[in-house]
């Protein structure tokens, strides 16, 4: 019996980085312009999928991204890490999405895939820290969801069994499948690269890629299948062109910046407990508590 899991990932900019450059003047991110990296809850969604691989017999876990060309380092990757393959939605129509644009397209894709029976992602995202594209993904799919996820403890006659971090506590809750859940970055971190993998899969490529590139591999492509990472646009998935890109997103970012606390003083204090009452003064005279 198979068992299929989507892991949605997503390419961010480093946020550790945001200089002057990180917008473009339609109040759009210049990915560009920063650091690309792996969305970290992506990572331990990721890891939730191969240890449910590495527990049941038939799974198999496909990554699905959605962002230029260059996303397709993701699917590589999480293909390093043990996934079995890969898709990367990417065109110019989805330029410009916000989170309700981006899970319309998701959820199309997912249709598209056929048969899915547990959809996994991170929490959110650290390039917009919503946390929304998941959740409205299952709604779009009219799936149930399950969320703050910290561990996948078992999926058994249908139903998963998942731990959650709560803000006080942790709790256990089981749900039918199909399913969707996301994960915390409080879960188990991912996997590191495996060595053969890395090997087997380093010329991986979507068809775009393999266009571009200078070295001619000859029939590489077509002998070795598990090369060839899916690459969907527009004219692969149903959709409605209206609810894609900016003309489906409502949300628009009027300006980011990039906010560094320098210290201008300090203060020495000593272990005495007149000092430490002396500051706790200061600072609720101050409001910087109480």
């Amino acid at each position: 019996m198979s068992f299929n899991i989507v892991v949605l990932a997503k390419q961010v900019p480093d946020t550790r980085n945001v200089g002057k450059d990180a917008m473009k003047a339609d109040g759009t991110v210049n990915r560009a312009a920063l650091p690309a990296i792996f969305n970290p809850e992506d990572l331990n969604a990721l890891e939730q999928a191969l240890r449910l691989k590495e527990k049941m017999k038939g799974v198999t876990v496909n990554v699905l991204t959605m962002g230029p060309a260059r996303a397709a380092e993701i699917v590589r990757e999480s293909l390093y890490r043990g996934a079995d393959c890969g898709c990367v939605l990417s065109g110019r129509e989805f330029a410009g999405s916000d989170t309700l644009a981006t899970s319309y397209a998701l959820s199309c894709a997912i249709r598209k895939m056929g048969k899915v029976d547990l959809i996994v992602c991170g929490r959110q995202a650290i390039d917009g820290d919503t946390a929304q594209v998941g959740p409205q993904v299952a709604e779009k799919l009219g799936l149930p969801q399950i969320t703050y996820a910290e561990e996948i403890q078992q999926i058994t006659d249908g139903t998963i069994t998942v731990k959650r971090r709560l803000e006080r506590g942790v709790e256990v809750v089981k749900g039918p499948l199909p399913m969707l859940v996301t994960v915390n970055g409080s879960a188990a971190p991912c996997r590191p690269r495996h060595a053969k993998l890395t090997v087997k899969y380093k010329r991986a490529a979507t068809p775009s890629e393999q266009q571009e590139k200078d070295v001619d591999y000859g029939n590489l492509y077509t002998t070795c299948p598990y090369l060839n990472i899916n690459e969907w646009g527009t004219g692969d998935i149903e959709h409605e062109s209206k609810w894609l890109g900016l003309s489906g997103s409502p949300t628009k970012v009027k300006q980011i910046e990039s906010v560094v606390f320098a210290a201008k003083e300090s203060k020495k204090l000593s272990p005495a407990d007149s000092d430490i009452e002396d500051l706790m003064k200061e600072l609720i005279v101050n409001h910087t508590i109480g």
